[in-house]
């Protein structure tokens, strides 16, 4: 009888021991193996919070990273970023980047963006229009102060032609987790 105990005990310790080595490479940033698929991580960041997330998504897709430049930087004043910002969503500008990146060697493009005004915010909308998505999928993400993703995938849907756009992962400011990424990636079957 003890002989039986002293096995069940052993594959039990076991289980819980490879059980718990599963769940810790899942939330310490575990690689996505995303098959023979060229990715990008494309993105755009006002204060830093996209620019983790982005970070994080290439740390666990291996893909290159692209960060959206404007030609004029915005303000650090919070106050007329968001009045500028509601400007460009009302009059559809679409401010000039230092670099317009280099799509067309990707089958997969993250884009990433802060929501201003309920949208993208204008370098992300001129990302999307300046380059050719045909036959490309577009994995959106973006991060918010409070009102979450609103028409944000939507509009990137209009913007980016011929491209299948994903389900978006959105997260409040700091809030995306590894774990999190992994389990919305996974989820999409890419």
């Amino acid at each position: 009888m003890k002989k039986i105990a002293f096995i069940i005990i052993g594959v039990l310790i076991f289980c819980t021991a490879a059980g718990y080595i599963v769940l810790n490479k899942l939330n310490t940033g575990k690689e996505i193996d995303m098959g023979d698929k060229k990715v990008l991580v494309a993105y755009y960041s006002y204060s830093g919070n996209t620019k983790k997330v982005a970070e994080k998504i290439q740390n666990i897709t291996k893909g290159d990273i692209f960060e959206i430049v404007p030609k004029t930087s915005y303000s650090n004043n919070y106050d007329e970023v968001v009045a500028l910002a509601q400007e460009e969503k009302q009059k559809d500008v679409r401010p000039e980047l230092v670099d317009n990146g280099n799509v067309k060697d990707y089958d997969i493009i993250f884009v990433g963006t802060p929501v201003w005004w309920y949208t993208m915010a204008g370098p992300v909308r001129t990302f999307l229009t300046k380059n050719d998505f045909t036959g490309k999928t577009i994995v959106p993400f973006c991060t918010h102060g409070g009102g979450g993703a609103s028409s944000t995938y939507v509009d990137m849907q209009k913007l980016a032609k011929g491209a299948k756009i994903t389900e978006g992962y959105t997260s409040y400011e700091k809030s995306a987790k590894d774990s999190e990424i992994i389990e919305w990636i996974n989820k999409l079957k890419l």
